[in-house]
Parts: structure tokens; C-alpha cells; sequence
């Protein structure tokens, strides 16, 4: 299986790769990506500065590789990918990319969307908000 989880922030040079992988399949008709970016959300009078993301990583692959042959199974796909990182995303920085791939354009906004939400609800990714104070408090998906 394909390596999901990626160390620190996903560079926009590992995002423009993986477009440019897709351009010699050429029954693909349609791309969408999602890209997650963390928020300085205001806690109290501190501000989030990053996010310490963690995981189980056995546990959330064995989800991710159900969710992704759910995906296959209820929309028209060619490719279908799931990136997410682990360790320390600063604010600003790419956190989740989720790149979906298909022979028509309808397919891919709505598998997105349903892939988008299906990691946030049940992979179990852990997200510890780092505060301008240096305290910290665990993040709730929404």
C-alpha cells in the first residue's frame, strides 16, 4: 500500500507532482482536489500558530483502504488519492490533500466531498492545537 501519511506540511512541489503523474492516463476527464490548511483559530485571547497531528497509523490505514474502496465501488474513478500529515503543520501550511480523478466532472465533486468527510469522521487522526502561549488543546473535527 501506498504511503498516506507524510511528515510535516504537504509542499506544493509534492502536490504539483502528483498532477503531473496523472497527465499520460488519458481516460481521465476530470480532476478535484481538496486542500486542508491550517487555521489560526482564536482560542480564548490566544490564536492557534500550529497543529501536532498523530495517529494510529496501522489502525487509520486499514480505515483509509475501506473508505477508498467504498469510493470505488459508489462513484465512476480512475485514481483516487489520500494524503494526510503527521508531526507539526504550522498555520498556513497544507495538512490533508485528497486528489479524485475520473472520466467526467460530476463524479469527482461529489466523491470529494464524500471522501473529504468520511476521513474527517472516521479515520482516527488526532490533531493537538498548539496555542501562541505554548498550551495546547485537543482539536474537534467540523
Amino acid at each position: 500500500m501506498k504511503k498516506v501519511f507524510l511528515e510535516g506540511a504537504i509542499s506544493s512541489a509534492f502536490i504539483a507532482d502528483s498532477i503531473a503523474k496523472h497527465q499520460s492516463k488519458h481516460s481521465i476527464g476530470a480532476h478535484n482536489i481538496f486542500l486542508g490548511q491550517v487555521r489560526a483559530d482564536e482560542v480564548g485571547d490566544q490564536k492557534v500558530v500550529a497543529i501536532e497531528y498523530t495517529t494510529y497509523e496501522e489502525m487509520a490505514n486499514e480505515k483509509l483502504h475501506e473508505i477508498r474502496e467504498a469510493a470505488f465501488e459508489k462513484f465512476d474513478l480512475t485514481c483516487l488519492h489520500i494524503y494526510h500529515s503527521l508531526g507539526t503543520v504550522k498555520v498556513g501550511e497544507i495538512c490533508i490533500f485528497v486528489f479524485v480523478s475520473s472520466p467526467r466532472r460530476k463524479q469527482v465533486y461529489e466523491a470529494t466531498e464524500w471522501l473529504v468527510n468520511k476521513v474527517k469522521e472516521e479515520v482516527p487522526i488526532f490533531g493537538k492545537e498548539i496555542l501562541d502561549n505554548e498550551e495546547h488543546q485537543w482539536k474537534v473535527n467540523s
